[in-house]
This record gives structure tokens, C-alpha cells and sequence, in this order.
């Protein structure tokens, strides 16, 4: 498949994932009284938000023009590393820290392929290949954490 078509079905698919979020947390305002849900409410939303515009900036800058992706994917990349860093000071259990903790690691790739693209030869991919794989990760811990927190919420009404 072509990069670009990847990112544009990518970033389109991200950010449906972002409006079925809003329904989800639409059903239970509660959880924005309680700071550690709404913490985790908007850990979820950065994981699906993110990778989406990352996947704008790839379609915008594309080969053309990699500085744009370049430094678009470190800015958000650090941004991702900084909300998810502080949502580990956050009460939740082992497997939730397990998967911040991978998001972390993930975005710091990003970004350090941002910076130096030419690591992605390494593994005998394009730099725009290499990213693509790390933000299908980002998206699939994303699943994972509405996973952990619908079980626990859900864990939690009884």
C-alpha cells in the first residue's frame, strides 16, 4: 500500500476512533468528577487524537516536504511522552501502568525517528514506513487501555 494512502486512511480512522470515544464517555459523565477517570478518560483520548494528527502531518509534509512531518511528529510525539508520563503518577493497576509505560517508550521512538530518519534503514524501512508502524502500536495500546478502563469501571458499578 502506498504511505500516503495509509496515513489518509490512518488519520481518518483515528479520529472516528475519537467521536466513538466522546459517545463512550457521553454515557457516564460521572467520570469526569472523579480526577483520576478523567485522567484516564483523556489518556485515551490522546491515544487516538495523536496518532491522528501525526497521520495529517505525514499526508501534508509527505515526501515532498519531510521536514513538516519531521518536526510535526517529534512536537506531538513529545507531547504524547509528557501527558502519558504524568498519567503514570495516576492510581491504576499493573496493567494499565504496563501500557503507558509501552506508549512512553513508543512516542520516544517517534520522535527520535523524527530526528534522525535514517535509523528506519535499519530495519529496511522508509522513515514514513517505520512511523507507520509505531502509530498502528500507539492506536493498538489505545484499544487496550479503553479495554482496562471499561472492565474496570464496569468492575467497579457492581
Amino acid at each position: 500500500m502506498d504511505v500516503g494512502t495509509f496515513y489518509a486512511l490512518f488519520s481518518a480512522s483515528c479520529f472516528t476512533l475519537v467521536g466513538l470515544w466522546w459517545g463512550v464517555v457521553q454515557r457516564d459523565l460521572g467520570w469526569a468528577a472523579d480526577p483520576v477517570r478523567r485522567h484516564a478518560v483523556a489518556g485515551v483520548y490522546l491515544s487516538f487524537l495523536l496518532p491522528a494528527l501525526m497521520g495529517l502531518f505525514a499526508q501534508v509534509g509527505g515526501t515532498e516536504s519531510p521536514g513538516m512531518w519531521r518536526i510535526s511528529f517529534v512536537v506531538v510525539a513529545v507531547v504524547g511522552c509528557v501527558a502519558t508520563a504524568r498519567l503514570l503518577s495516576q492510581g491504576a493497576d499493573r496493567g494499565v501502568i504496563v501500557l503507558r509505560v509501552g506508549a512512553v517508550a513508543i512516542y520516544a521512538v517517534v520522535a527520535l525517528l523524527g530526528v534522525f530518519p535514517e535509523i528506519a534503514g535499519a530495519v529496511d524501512l522508509r522513515p514514513l514506513q517505520a512511523e507507520a508502524l509505531l502509530l498502528v502500536l500507539l492506536v493498538a495500546l489505545g484499544h487496550a487501555l479503553v479495554w482496562r478502563f471499561l472492565v474496570e469501571t464496569a468492575v467497579h458499578a457492581d
